[in-house]
């Protein structure tokens, strides 16, 4: 199977079929990405992203996983498009949730308690923490892989995962008065390696 290195450098100078593949490959993975963080549907977005990959390659230093590469350039993504359509370019996603950005911004319907319970408390933490949790926990991503993607120190998403837990079991608490409900629902965020 062809490396996804190659299929981007291929794609760059002008293969469309190895865009087409690279793309095909990663499609799925980016659209799960932006699905909870915006209203509406995600092709848009996605669509942006891997054309921001283009745009991003002579800064891609090979030195991680290309899917590092990849989040971090659908997380500048969603990062450009909540500034645009608030026409707030300062915004800051270390605090500012996705329900403050988008109020009226519809929950995904759970099969299970546990899980609507964690979806609305990840949507009650800062974009910056959710995203951390969800590179890490829905797509697999290891601290060193999301360091790279978030251009940040890895000791610093350690220390951003652990926060980012805590505003979850925080944020459950608010609107929990049941623990053992609130411990349930933790236990589908085991602590990080």
């Amino acid at each position: 199977m062809t490396e996804d290195r190659d299929l981007l450098g291929r794609w760059q100078d002008g293969d469309k079929a190895a865009g087409a593949e690279l793309f095909d490959r990663h499609y799925q993975q980016v659209t799960r990405f932006f699905r909870n963080k915006i209203r509406g549907t995600p092709e848009d977005l996605v669509q942006r992203t891997f054309m921001g990959l283009i745009e991003a390659l002579p800064s891609f230093r090979g030195e991680g996983s290309f899917r590092s590469f990849l989040y971090g350039v659908a997380y500048n993504v969603l990062r450009n498009h909540y500034r645009t359509q608030r026409r707030t370019p300062d915004i800051d996603f270390g605090v500012t949730s996705l329900a403050a950005l988008e109020p009226r911004l519809s929950g995904i319907v759970a099969e299970r308690a546990e899980r609507r319970e964690l979806l609305s408390a990840l949507r009650r933490i800062g974009v910056e923490h959710q995203v951390l949790l969800e590179l890490y926990y829905d797509e697999g991503l290891t601290a060193p892989e999301i360091a790279e993607a978030l251009d940040v120190p890895v000791g610093t998403v350690r220390t951003r995962l652990r926060r980012a837990k805590q505003l979850v079991r925080e944020a459950l608490e608010q609107v929990q008065q049941d623990h053992p409900l609130v411990d349930a629902t933790l236990t589908l965020l085991p602590d990080p390696a």
